[in-house]
């Protein structure tokens, strides 16, 4: 019986059956998310990127579900076990649990003491006493007694063993253990005696209980790295007396002889306690892992997204500095384009001091290069190198801010910093790449690793998988909702655009490289391993600035050039001068254009982008893009002060907050607002500027706690 899967999928979602199948045809024909998202609005009903991606995982999961469902019956019809009720709960089925407990009986089983009781004839003990008609299992376990089993108590045992096994595997004994951990499962964490000062850092679950369902990802996730370390001891708990005596009433039945009653009863606690329970106990701490891990991957992705959709700083020439004491800080200056101009090592800090020779070597640098911005990474010697820089005096005017330099090392070992500073040493590299994620953190961020680029919560914990698939995709969406200019990008960023990967990102480069810029979007077609298919996919988000087509540097799709071109004539003039007319735009009765091709989202979107071409969603109006930290050391911080500091961290929890020292400050959820604060993301997001106050100071753990509380924001 073939699934509909469009319509689970519709059901599940809550999204029209004929938008999902049309989803489905198009990811059959190897449309991507974004392509979809953007320019086939008509099929889908216009659902966004985050409902795309939903259905593609659903379809996903389904597929990994039927054939997981083929391979059980087929296992079960091998067996001589396959009755058409089964056969028809396979077929049905939409749960994955259901499809394993109806083949938990029947899978090869690992050598256990049913397994032994078996091989020594004692299931037909097995079966007579949980028929519960024998008033003397005693006595007929005597027929049993022969070559390991030495008298009627072992053969007993051997039976409740196997009984014991049968309970375990019962559906519906599974399904209350299953209900009763659902509603009142509670989780519990307790120090490893003689662990207390190596598990310093989880203080706060040495003595932890709490309702699992009431337990928060980042708790979880954290008190299971706890365990991991060997630091604390972990478990899911219920009431097992309880689930003992309920599982008794279901396998015990009426009219029972009280010997073979009690011989149940006995099976049913053994077979709970050591088969049952601690089955359905790792699959909940499994699916609760499994939430964890959803909810702490949901926040970094959205962290990852904020910082790459950041404000590019514009057309400005910037330095960047990688801080550092014995070796020196390494600096780099960078053109409005992000090209190398000049590089230097520079020691104002100990234990050398050279302060004034520094200082006339940058200013010669500012001067000289027309210096714009200098840009501070923020790991060692970070605040030194700050305190030196506020005592320049600049030949021209300079902002002087501090940067991420998360992933700058990452970056500098790279086969793409190799390729591209092949010459230039590792550590000046990682000064190049301070400056450029300044200029523009999307095209200099994307070729890092996103774990690297230090936004996440619990990364190393988390699935990887999973990881490793929700990165890409905000990656990728970011990446296409702003576009990218085909004859300045790199490999990297060219790889992540819709349809083109990494090696057909390496043709366009080379054909560039050895042809010069590309003139118009139907250039690419002479791209090696550039399809039809391809160029319908990543057209529209390779912007060309400067061709001979206006409409190349727009986000108009090439398929709907001739519709432009119709819009234009009926308004008098050629299509270049429709663009940003936005009088002749507005005067387009869209209503005449619409076809079974084309309806009201796509015309709406075409005008759009005709008014606004190349519009970057990156663009803020009046955001204030560089700041100065006013804070040195630890030392300067007291309870009540108030202090400016940039977000650059979201978690479950709250918002870590740089204010000028290498620690970071956190404000927990609770300190966001005088009202209830459901997310952090509902308040802040990374990137942002934020005036905050000191709670407290805990130098001994190097953490400082702040709050918003009663702290205008206007003006940030």
């Amino acid at each position: 019986m073939a699934l509909d899967t469009a319509q689970i999928i519709s059901n599940r979602l809550n999204y029209p059956r004929k938008n999902v199948a049309a989803v489905l045809r198009l990811f059959e024909d190897g449309a991507t998310i974004p392509f979809i998202a953007r320019y086939r609005k008509e099929a889908t009903g216009s659902l966004d990127e985050v409902a795309l991606q939903n259905i593609r995982n659903n379809a996903a999961a389904l597929e990994e579900l039927e054939k997981r469902k083929e391979f059980v019956a087929e296992a079960l019809a091998r067996k001589g076990v396959l009755t058409d009720e089964l056969a028809l709960r396979l077929a049905t089925s939409l749960d994955p649990v259901e499809i394993e407990d109806i083949y938990l009986p029947y899978k090869p089983r690992r050598r256990s003491k049913a397994t032994a009781a078996r091989e020594n004839g004692l299931e037909p003990l097995a079966k007579q006493i949980m028929a519960q008609k024998l008033a003397n299992p005693s006595q007929a376990a005597l027929k049993y007694i022969k070559g390991e089993i030495k008298d009627a108590d072992e053969a007993i045992a051997g039976a409740s063993d196997i009984i014991a096994e049968w309970v375990s595997e019962s559906e519906k004994a599974r399904n209350l253990v299953r209900a009763k951990f659902a509603r009142s499962a509670v989780l519990e964490a307790k120090v490893v005696k003689g662990k207390e000062a190596e598990g310093e850092n989880f203080r706060n679950y040495f003595d932890y209980i709490k309702p699992l369902r009431l337990a928060n990802s980042h708790h979880y996730l954290a008190i299971r790295r706890g365990e991991q370390l060997g630091v604390l001891k972990v478990s899911i708990n219920i009431e097992d007396d309880e689930m003992v005596e309920r599982l008794s009433r279901m396998f015990v039945r009426p009219g029972a002889t009280p010997e073979c009653a009690e011989i149940v009863k006995n099976a049913v606690r053994d077979g709970y306690k050591r088969l049952l329970r601690p089955a359905i106990e790792t699959e909940v701490a499994a699916s609760s892992k499994e939430k964890a891990d959803t909810a702490a991957i949901s926040v970094f992705a959205d962290n990852v997204e904020q910082l790459l959709m950041a404000q590019p700083l514009g057309r400005k020439r910037v330095m960047g500095i990688d801080p550092g004491f014995k070796n020196g800080c390494k600096v780099a200056c960078i053109d409005e384009q992000g090209c190398l101009m000049a590089t230097e090592v520079i020691y104002p800090c100990a234990p050398v001091n050279d302060v004034y020779g520094a200082a006339d070597v940058l200013c010669d640098m500012v001067g000289r290069l027309s210096l714009d911005v200098i840009a501070v990474g923020d790991g060692t010697a970070s605040r030194e190198t700050m305190a030196f820089l506020r005592d320049v005096t600049f030949p021209r005017q300079v902002s002087v801010t501090l940067v991420s330099e998360s992933g700058a090392s990452v970056y500098s070992a790279s086969d793409t910093a190799r390729r591209e500073f092949p010459d230039l040493d590792i550590t000046l590299r990682g000064a190049v790449s301070i400056a450029r994620r300044l200029l523009d953190p999307l095209s200099e961020l994307v070729k890092i690793d996103p774990k690297s680029i230090g936004v996440g919560q619990y990364q190393h914990d988390v699935d990887q998988t999973a990881l490793k698939n929700a990165l890409d995709f905000t990656v990728e969406h970011c990446v296409n909702a702003v576009g990218v200019d085909v004859n300045t990008a790199s490999v990297e960023l060219l790889s992540r655009v819709s349809g083109i990967g990494p090696s057909l990102a390496c043709n366009i480069v080379a054909m560039r490289n050895e042809k010069g810029r590309f003139d118009t979007r139907n250039d690419l077609l002479g791209v090696a391993r550039m399809g039809k298919k391809t160029f319908e996919q990543c057209a529209p988000f390779l912007r060309i600035n400067g061709g001979s087509n206006p409409l190349d540097a727009t986000g108009v799709h090439p398929e709907r050039y001739q519709l432009v071109e119709r819009m234009a004539y009926d308004c008098g003039v050629e299509a270049t001068y429709l663009i940003r007319d936005k009088a002749r735009l507005d005067s387009l009765n869209l209503e005449k254009y619409i076809d079974r091709y084309t309806g009201m989202p796509t015309l709406n979107d075409i005008v759009s982008e005709l008014a606004r071409p190349g519009r970057d969603p990156r663009i803020k109006e009046n955001e204030k893009r560089i700041f100065d930290p006013d804070v040195a050391a630890l030392a300067d911080l007291y309870i009540g002060r108030e202090l400016t500091g940039k977000v650059n961290n979201l978690t479950a929890f709250g918002a870590f907050v740089d204010i000028g020292l290498k620690v970071n400050g956190l404000i927990h959820i609770s300190q966001m607002s005088e009202g209830f604060v459901s997310s952090p993301s509902q308040m802040l997001s990374v990137g942002q500027t934020v005036r905050v106050r000191v709670l407290d100071v805990d130098a001994q753990r190097s953490r400082v706690a702040l709050t918003m509380k009663g702290i205008s924001q206007n003006g940030l």
